[in-house]
């Protein structure tokens, strides 16, 4: 029997209703609507057939399949909820407040037992921020970030700690997904000089100096995100600072670390400088995008070994989404770009089609990994608030416009568990649709009157690169450096012009051809002719090899002294003379 396709949820100041999927848009009787605003979240279990929502009043469960009521918990300020893997449990929040004499508030975070309704445990969550604990999918193990160490609960039994992963101070963990054994990757930020650090770790082998399965230790993090693959086999790490301190980036800087659990690590070395947008695994664990660099950015699929696979070249892009079968991936530019889309098929590398949904604040694949949500919704805009419905080929099915004086706060489709819905043939095709596009088309740029009639010159404000298959690293020896490329680049060129100028110079002198490149062991045995150049050239040489042996050392753990932790801090300034003494050659 075929699945019923997945209901879209919408929340906004018309209510709280529910709409059947493609091909029907018809409003559902599964959820009567809740007309009114004072609706301040909602959520589906994983599997999509429990619904908890918050009216302002009281916190309601019903069972999507039965129609029925299942539970109704006395919680009027409830702005968070999240159902356990199994549906076992339900976790609720509200904001902590104290009393005005200044005692301990009372605990703001329930979990409550969906069996019977009863609550299983109430903890003081002050911050917002990662306030539910993570449940292993099979729900043996529950974790909680407490006092910058991390418990575990075993069998959601919430009475007693099971285990404990203490480090200095661990400001966030993330459990891996799937089933046993269970890892969990742990984020430590640096104090007094020392460098910020992640580990993996398999749970419960928490204890002794090589309990640890991986360890990458990094500079230059004031926050971390980590994103396991599908498979738990390894974590990409995004270490962000908040001041891009050269003054080149309002985003900040950003890196982006991999960390496998068999102990490999590597920083992914990306080809364009600027900030990393966004990165998203593939389903399939062993690919992932990322987006980045200054605008128009780059967007490139990476392989295990951190190789680029294919590059998409640069455009008005800043978010990555892999459809739920990882065979379809969709390049936007929301926010503060225009919404153009780009769907590729990735098992081909062929562009499928270009949509553009201008003004989107939000995007969110179908479970059936056919049908794409955007949605324009407030406080991020208060205007034009909508949600269309697309087929991934660009054809829009539905689309609903919120009327001038309300808004739409918050849209979303229902979930199924992964291999319900098979993955179905890509189709370059456009569906049939009755509803009409009339996204603006992407405007050209404006051209005087007296130049209206000449042909069009290939001035550009920034230069584009179009879409290129990269074949992956082979051999045994490393991949050269972004600033050892630069230099290699900048030598070749500097070596052509003066073989040129030689060549023009002495024209009856039998012309030796020009090394089209220019090898690695070239490049650093190079001279300039100065005895006393050549010295500060091989001792910069010396003393920035004895950087990247310290660098390792701090990978693999080691506490660096101080003298240790300022050498590294003057990597940058010696890369920096050693490459002006470089171009003197």
């Amino acid at each position: 029997m075929a699945p019923s396709t997945p209901l879209l949820t919408v929340r906004g100041s018309e209510g709280l209703y529910m709409v059947n999927g493609p091909p029907h848009f018809t409003e559902s009787t599964v959820f009567p609507r809740e007309s009114g605003k004072n609706c301040k979240v909602y959520a589906f279990s994983k599997d999509g057939t429990l619904f908890a929502w918050g009216n302002g009043d009281k916190v309601n469960t019903i069972s999507i399949t039965n129609k029925g009521l299942l539970h109704s918990f006395d919680l009027p300020k409830a702005v968070c909820l999240e159902f356990s893997p199994k549906n076992t449990v339900l976790a609720t929040w509200q904001p902590y407040t104290t009393s005005k004499d200044g005692t301990a508030g009372l605990p703001n975070l329930q979990l409550y037992d969906m069996k019977n309704g009863t609550c299983l445990k109430s903890f003081i969550q002050k911050k917002m921020q990662n306030w539910c604990p993570s449940w292993s999918e099979d729900e043996i193990i529950c974790a909680r970030n407490v006092n910058n160490e991390v418990h575990f609960f075993e069998n959601n039994n919430f009475d007693t700690i099971a285990n404990k992963l203490h480090l200095q101070k661990i400001n966030d963990f993330v459990l891996s997904p799937g089933p046993q054994p269970y890892k969990v990757a742990v984020y430590v930020p640096g104090s007094k000089g020392a460098p910020s650090f992640v580990r993996l770790y398999q749970y419960p082998n928490f204890a002794g100096p090589h309990a640890a399965l991986a360890n990458k230790s990094f500079f230059k993090a004031d926050k971390v995100t980590m994103l396991w693959n599908k498979k738990a086999t390894a974590v990409l790490v995004i270490a962000s600072t908040d001041v891009d301190k050269t003054g080149a980036s309002y985003y900040g800087e950003q890196t982006l670390h991999y960390i496998a659990t068999n102990g490999e690590s590597a920083v992914v070395q990306l080809p364009k400088s600027g900030p990393i947008y966004d990165v998203a695994w593939n389903s399939s664990s062993t690919e992932f995008c990322a987006v980045y660099g200054f605008m128009p950015a780059k967007a490139t699929v990476f392989n295990l070994k951190c190789d680029p696979v294919f590059d998409f070249g640069t455009g008005p892009r800043n978010a990555a989404y892999f459809s739920p079968h990882g065979h379809i991936l969709v390049l936007a530019g929301f926010g503060n770009l225009r919404g153009q889309m780009e769907v590729w098929d990735v098992k081909n590398y062929k562009l499928i089609s270009k949509p553009v949904a201008s003004d989107s604040t939000y995007f969110a694949w179908c479970p059936d990994g056919e049908h794409i949500l955007t949605a324009t919704c407030a406080p991020r805009l208060r205007v034009n608030n909508g949600y269309k419905v697309w087929h991934y080929t660009g054809s829009v099915l539905h689309k609903h416009d919120v009327p001038s004086n309300a808004e739409l706060w918050q849209v979303s489709w229902q979930p199924f568990l992964d291999g319900i819905f098979p993955a179905k043939r890509i189709t370059y095709q456009a569906v049939p649709s009755e509803v009409p596009n009339d996204e603006p088309k992407v405007a050209t740029a404006y051209r005087p009157p007296a130049l209206r009639n000449k042909p069009i010159t290939n001035s550009k404000l920034h230069e584009e690169e179009p879409p290129q298959n990269m074949k992956p690293h082979t051999g045994n020896e490393k991949p050269l450096s972004k600033t050892a490329l630069k230099n290699q680049r900048k030598h070749e060129a500097k070596k052509a012009a003066k073989q040129e100028a030689k060549n023009d110079q002495s024209p009856d002198v039998a012309q030796t051809p020009a090394p089209q490149s220019t090898s690695r062991n070239t490049v650093s045995q190079a001279t300039s002719g100065d005895p006393e150049v050549d010295k500060k050239i091989r001792n910069l040489k010396k003393k920035l090899k004895a950087i990247e042996q310290l660098k390792e050392q701090a990978a693999a753990g080691k506490q660096l002294e101080k003298n240790q932790l300022e050498k590294i801090q003057k990597e940058k300034a010696l890369l920096q003379e050693l490459e002006d003494l470089e171009l003197g050659i």
